[in-house]
């Protein structure tokens, strides 16, 4: 076992059969009573490895060459795939990502929650390139190179990935990563740039830079000659997000746009937008098609945001109560509602995650839906509301699979309700992140 060969000074071990996907999106063989996870290898594959690791319950390796690949791999369109560490799916179809989203989503919901849908709905996809509106983007001033790298942050490192363009970033910011590492470099603070944030909105590209110190009259002219250049509007952060101020003080107000229900929203180019715009709007079409909103209901939306979905619920003529833990935001979500005529919405800014918010006012009266979109952490904590106000309907959008799993376990082992469907969507295609819909209904008494 274990025989190795020696090549250009590394160690390449044995051949090795990849039999599945982790979590991240490596493949999974085992080796000698252990795990090892390789990076790029597909299920099916037999393929040479160089381990990077060993641990006492599993090791990583690296890919060196596939001997016989899977009928699934497909070239990766980025350059830059396997050093920058904005996407880890690129090499797999985009129809067997979609299959290995959705088996971690009901593999998830069986191991943890104990829990199987009584339907599986067809996955909601939207474009696979250039989708990505919102982004942080590294900055760092390489002395050797001479000049700033722009872009995410390498695999598995802290360096900065060097690259050109990126393909998932949208318009136009997918082909000004080069501008801007010339444009930071051309500036008397360029060491001083650790970061840009980006947000595509449908009626401008704002591209915030954060820039810790002052910068000089000839570094204003060069950010203002960018902006005229590229058609984008740039903003400065001096310090924390209430210290973002755009360049020029006629800068547009960022807004994206629901067009099937004629709502527009605005928002800032620090705030928490979905990601994915193209997407957004499937994802709104089906939790309105699930919930079904209806004149005079009482429906509560917790982790409400900007109003991405309380605006839509309320479009029905429901009562919308609205709860989000940024009053930032719950202050534009506020605006958003004025602006698009809702007068049927109620807004609170309330700690969800703090039990003592449930002693709230809104917190004691009774609803009939619910809409939860919480973190990554989950809802547990606002998961015994839902049990008091007698809510029969529940629609849960969920950005981790594990913790959506913990708590469709709690909503139906403890609190009587039944998955009836639920399902994944593309909100981040090439990457292993997984995004969940489900709709639970309370069972009806007999």
């Amino acid at each position: 076992m274990n025989a190795r060969v020696r090549k250009s000074a590394r160690i390449i071990e044995e051949p090795i059969e990849i039999t599945d996907l982790s979590h991240e999106g490596h493949g999974i063989a085992h080796l000698d009573g252990k795990a090892v996870f390789i990076a790029d290898a597909l299920p099916g594959e037999r393929v040479q490895w160089e381990r990077t690791k060993r641990g006492a319950s599993f090791d990583e390796g690296r890919l060196v060459q596939v001997l016989v690949p899977s009928p699934h791999r497909v070239a990766p369109r980025c350059a830059h795939f396997g050093v920058c560490g904005g996407c880890a799916l690129q090499h797999l179809s985009s129809a067997q990502q979609i299959e290995f989203k959705q088996r971690q989503l009901l593999e998830s919901l069986a191991r943890i929650g104990r829990v199987t849908p009584e339907q599986v709905a067809e996955p909601l996809q939207a474009h696979v390139w250039n989708y990505r509106r919102r982004a942080r983007l590294a900055a760092r001033w390489v002395p050797k190179k001479q000049r700033t790298v722009v872009g995410f942050r390498e695999r598995s490192t802290s360096f900065v990935a060097d690259v050109k363009r990126c393909e998932i970033l949208a318009a136009p910011v997918d082909g000004l990563v080069e501008a801007l590492s010339n444009l930071i470099s051309a500036l008397s603070v360029r060491a001083r740039v650790p970061q840009i944030e980006v947000a595509v909105a449908d009626n401008a590209t704002a591209l915030v830079i954060r820039i810790l110190d002052d910068i000089t009259p000839a570094d204003r002219e060069r950010l203002e000659a960018f902006e005229r250049e590229h058609g984008v509007v740039l903003y400065l952060q001096r310090g924390g997000y209430e210290t973002v101020q755009p360049l020029n003080a006629n800068a547009p107000a960022l807004e994206y746009r629901l067009p099937q229900l004629d709502l527009a929203l605005q928002f800032q180019p620090i705030d928490f937008v979905q990601i994915n715009g193209a997407l957004n709007v499937l994802m709104i079409e089906r939790a309105l098609q699930w919930l079904e909103p209806k004149a005079g209901e009482q429906v509560l939306d917790l982790f409400c945001g900007l109003g991405n979905f309380t605006l839509p619920l309320a479009k029905s003529g429901a009562h919308v109560t609205a709860v989000e833990g940024d009053a930032g935001l719950v202050a534009r979500a506020r605006d958003n509602a004025v602006r698009n005529a809702l007068a049927n919405v109620e807004l609170h800014a309330a700690n969800l995650m703090d039990p003592a918010c449930l002693e709230s006012g809104w917190a004691q009266r009774s609803y009939e839906k619910i809409l939860l979109d919480p973190p990554r952490a989950g809802a547990r904590e606002v998961l015994p509301l839902i049990e008091r106000c007698g809510a029969h309907t529940v629609l849960y959008i969920s950005c981790h699979p594990g913790s959506f799993a913990r708590d469709a376990g709690i909503l139906v082992n403890e609190y009587g309700f039944v998955l009836e469907v639920a399902g994944v969507m593309d909100m981040f295609p090439h990457t292993a992140h997984v995004e969940a819909i489900g709709l639970f209904r309370r069972k009806k008494a007999r």
